[in-house]
């Protein structure tokens, strides 16, 4: 987060979230009050953080300026009200629906994401290599996840970061997104053994065969 910077990078940061259409690097150094050549160690440093990206070239009266701007990483640095907005969408469909609804609901639109997800990826040919393509993307997206590996039979994902930690604590349905989601990516039966909204180390989340694979 923003907050894990020096002053100098939070500041060029805002400079650029600021300026959408770019910053040169004279620009940001007398904006700044540094020379410039501080500016490039500032901008290699966001760079190869992921948080700064080059932008496309000014027209001037001499050489074309390089503009430097905000990558999409570089704008999530900033605080967003993400949490906010999902918490009164949640309110509002368990308002309207009840919580059977609500986690219908969810139910469905986390096995709308897992498919998705399937689709856009190489197709697993084990379980094991399922569940190892699903850590990737639960740690892509922020949930910290490992495949522990322990058991072939039935794999396990731990994940010790819960995304929607926030609204799960307020209301433990809202895991039924995840284990709708991991379960349609996997197409296995997943068992929650471990959860941090109900005061768990870790969510832990264990994949079973499911009973029609069983009998056959």
């Amino acid at each position: 987060m923003l907050g894990t910077l020096g002053t100098r990078q939070q500041a060029l940061l805002r400079l650029l979230l600021e300026h959408k259409a770019g910053l040169t690097t004279e620009e940001l150094a007398t904006q700044l009050g540094i020379t410039r050549t501080a500016v490039r160690q500032h901008l290699a440093a966001l760079g190869s953080g992921g948080l700064v990206a080059t932008g496309p070239h000014r027209a001037s009266g001499g050489r074309p300026q390089q503009l430097y701007v905000l990558s999409e990483a570089g704008k999530e640095q900033f605080p967003r009200g993400y949490a906010w907005l999902a918490e009164l969408i949640v309110d509002s469909i368990k308002q309207d629906a009840g919580a059977p609804g609500l986690r219908q609901r969810l139910q469905a639109l986390g096995a709308r994401v897992g498919r998705r997800l399937r689709g856009q990826g190489a197709e697993s040919k084990t379980p094991q290599q399922a569940v190892a393509a699903l850590t990737g993307i639960m740690e892509g997206l922020g949930y910290s996840a490992r495949d522990t590996g322990t058991d072939a039979d039935t794999p396990t994902i731990e994940a010790s970061n819960c995304i929607f930690h926030t609204l799960a604590m307020k209301d433990p349905d809202i895991c039924q997104f995840d284990l709708a989601m991991l379960s349609a990516y996997t197409g296995r039966r997943v068992d929650h053994q471990e959860c941090m909204a109900r005061g768990g180390n870790v969510c832990r989340f264990r994949f079973h065969r499911n009973d029609a694979d069983e009998q056959g």
